[in-house]
Order: C-alpha cells, then sequence, then structure tokens
C-alpha cells in the first residue's frame, strides 16, 4: 500500500500534466471552495460508459500496476 504522501505527489504530478500548473491549482481551489460530495461523484463518475469499456479500463489499470 502506497503511503498518502505518495499518492498526493503522484495525484499532482499527474494533474500538472494533465492540466498543467495554474489549472491544476484552480482545480484544488474549486474542490476545496464549492461543497463537494465524493462519494455521489463516484457514483456518477463512470456512469455513461459502457460496461466492456470500463471493464478493460481496469484491466489495464490492473497489468499497470502488476497485481
Amino acid at each position: 500500500m502506497r503511503s498518502n504522501t505518495i499518492i498526493k505527489d503522484e495525484g499532482m504530478r499527474a494533474l500538472t500534466e494533465r492540466l498543467g500548473l495554474v489549472d491544476a491549482e484552480r482545480f484544488i481551489a474549486l474542490l476545496r471552495r464549492e461543497p463537494f460530495d465524493y462519494t455521489e461523484w463516484r457514483q456518477n463518475l463512470y456512469k455513461d460508459m459502457p460496461l466492456d469499456e470500463f471493464l478493460k479500463k481496469a484491466n489495464d489499470y490492473r497489468s499497470r500496476e502488476g497485481k
């Protein structure tokens, strides 16, 4: 299991690689400023994704992580 510090570091790196530093900071500020229900967000995150695509992504992730 990875530590919280490693997860935060990897998360910030992923955000900055995808959004750039300024927009990554904006994203974090938006999450902190607004009421945010993580559980509701996660329940709706993949609702429009076909099951076969979701399973492929999950398997790809598992292969990359070596589990």
